[in-house]
């Protein structure tokens, strides 16, 4: 049986910025870090080992050429107005959630027009930097935009972690909120339990009575 497989290979710019990536079955592989000079693979760590050489060299002369094609291009249409839409966003932990056990908070932004947008963290109103990541954007078939950025962290009781994404389609920021459920221990089943237990010694109870009183009767 033939086995289908999508490639997706993006090049964008602008005046301010650039993006070069590469995907597999809608998943990010590798992509350029322009600020850092370097490239990135994206590939989780139980995945089998991918080189990527020439691909960064490659990436800055692909710049080159589309802020070219950028100039040429806004000439010719005469600078159109840019359809924006604004991004959707929600927060989750990759993991099931257990007090004290690390984990990973991801915010999802969705169905947002143009790149970029900016994400922040906070926990109990504190700024978070450390760890912080943030996928490269992934475009949808109708053609807006998917990122991913993700916080390691360790869950505590109290803890309140925000998710702020700022961009040019929303008139404030947005912002979504996560604190983890404690759940606490069910007294059911003790109750259930007690009441049983008294019961069948109040049985037993009036047992033994009805016993002696027939055999003092007889």
């Amino acid at each position: 049986h033939k086995v289908l497989h999508i490639d997706l290979a993006i090049t964008g710019c602008s005046d301010s910025d650039g993006l070069n990536m590469y995907g597999l079955d809608g998943e990010e592989m590798w992509y350029a870090d322009f600020n850092k000079g370097e490239g990135v693979v994206a590939l989780p760590p139980f995945a089998d080992p991918f080189t990527f050489p020439g691909f960064y060299e490659q990436a800055v002369g692909n710049q080159g050429v589309c802020k070219a094609n950028l100039a040429t291009s806004i000439k010719a249409y005469k600078n159109p107005e840019e359809k924006i839409a604004p991004p959707h966003s929600s927060i989750y932990p990759r993991d099931d959630v257990d007090l004290g056990v690390e984990n990973t908070l991801i915010c999802h932004v969705s169905g947002f027009h143009p790149a970029p947008v900016r994400v922040r963290w906070t926990r109990n109103n504190q700024n978070l930097t450390e760890g912080v990541r943030l996928s490269t954007p992934y475009p949808n078939a109708d053609f807006t935009l998917n990122q991913f950025s993700s916080l390691p962290f360790t869950p505590e009781e109290g803890d309140i972690y925000g998710c702020t994404v700022e961009h040019k389609g929303l008139a404030e920021p947005l912002t979504r909120i996560w604190e983890p459920e404690v759940i606490q221990p069910s007294v059911g089943p003790a109750v259930f339990c007690g009441v049983g237990l008294t019961l069948g010694l109040l049985g037993v109870a009036a047992g033994t009575f009805f016993l002696i009183k027939g055999n003092q009767c007889n």
